[in-house]
């Protein structure tokens, strides 16, 4: 991997927002994916619809959107940026769910930040509404693709587990 310089740091090694206004508007497209890992029983309780606070699905996707659109106001140094479009899909796992959250955008920077937030967001709300039921509830974010900007496109490899 080649090392790059931090653009978040001045000269001084101090934070600070980075400067996109010469940039091109350009499309920009990102997908994360949240891994939450849970009880079979919880995952049977999920995808029957049966767990005590509701459409457990239904919250985390309207959460994961909203999200997205406020990364700016979570993440101190992430421009705001326009999304024309955040989605949430949930894919059912024997062992838990897998969320990707989609965003696009036309404008000067990136949104695997917004992907990201939206599907972590997604992840936390799954805990919360069912934590009642399964307290071990955990997840780990990753961003799979991006499309468009400055570096170019980017595809998430497999990693090969450990025997």
């Amino acid at each position: 991997m080649k090392a790059t310089r931090l653009t978040h740091l001045n000269e001084q090694g101090e934070a600070h927002m980075v400067d996109v206004g010469a940039k091109d508007i350009t499309v920009r497209q990102a997908c994360a994916r949240a891994r939450v890992t849970m009880q079979r029983a919880t995952v049977r309780l999920l995808r029957e619809g049966k767990a005590p606070k509701g459409d457990v699905l239904a919250a985390a996707r309207i959460a994961g959107i909203m999200a997205a659109k406020r990364t700016p106001e979570l993440i101190p140094l992430c421009h705001g940026i326009a999304l024309t479009r955040v989605t949430i899909e949930a894919t059912f796992r024997a062992d838990g769910v897998d969320i990707e959250c989609r965003t696009e955008a036309r404008d000067r920077t990136g949104v695997e930040m917004e992907a990201m937030v939206g599907a972590s967001v997604a992840a936390l709300t799954l805990y919360d509404m069912l934590k009642a039921v399964d307290r071990a509830i955990s997840y780990e974010v990753a961003l799979l693709e991006k499309t468009g900007g400055k570096s170019g496109d980017y595809t998430r490899q497999a990693r090969k587990r450990k025997p």
